[in-house]
């Protein structure tokens, strides 16, 4: 158990924004990354002049890779921090999502729990090539070493996927933090629940 949270989100119903960051444990003042990420990407979403939602989610979160790796390189205390960073925006009839490092989209449809992103660690091409389950995954050593995160590097590839909406579905944004502790089936469970 970490004595501090180094997580930070966005639940912003008006602008149809939701973001989870995870700081980075083990790294220097991940709660500043995650923290830092969340604020740029609400701030320039906010302020960003009118375009393709998609485009300016992704936008968004290659600036708030920008404004962290500028942070943590220019002072001491912060560097090494980085953080991973999931964001669904809604955008009339569809949705976006925007994800580095290894926090999770989920969408329930019609009962049927889906996985919008994939992880960006170490271990998740060997759950894609069909070596490891998820549940052994979990288990795994080197599960928590990411391959791509927010901060860490100059430049970041942000995966993005959008889609059509439809009436009933659920969206669940989380950090490793809820997946770590409760498999897909459980989480689905949740989700469809009362």
């Amino acid at each position: 158990m970490r004595a501090s949270n180094e997580d930070s989100f966005v639940a912003d119903a008006p602008d149809r924004l939701f973001l989870v960051a995870d700081g980075m444990g083990g790294h220097a003042a991940g709660e500043v990354a995650s923290r830092i990420a969340a604020s740029v990407v609400e701030e320039v979403l906010r302020a960003g002049p009118a375009g393709e939602a998609g485009a300016r989610l992704h936008a968004a979160v290659r600036q708030a890779n920008a404004r962290v790796y500028e942070t943590q390189r220019a002072r001491d205390e912060y560097r090494g921090m980085g953080t991973t960073l999931t964001a669904l925006l809604f955008d009339g009839p569809r949705y976006h999502v925007a994800q580095v490092g290894d926090s999770r989209a989920y969408l329930l449809r019609e009962g049927v729990l889906q996985q919008l992103t994939r992880d960006h660690s170490l271990v998740w091409p060997l759950y894609e090539n069909g070596i490891l389950s998820k549940d052994e995954i979990v288990r795994h050593p080197q599960k928590h070493l990411v391959t791509r995160s927010i901060g860490t590097h100059a430049d970041v590839e942000v995966d993005l996927c959008s889609a059509l909406c439809r009436e009933g579905d659920l969206y669940l944004l989380c950090s490793d933090g809820l997946t770590d502790v409760l498999g897909d089936g459980e989480i689905r469970a949740i989700l469809a629940g009362p």
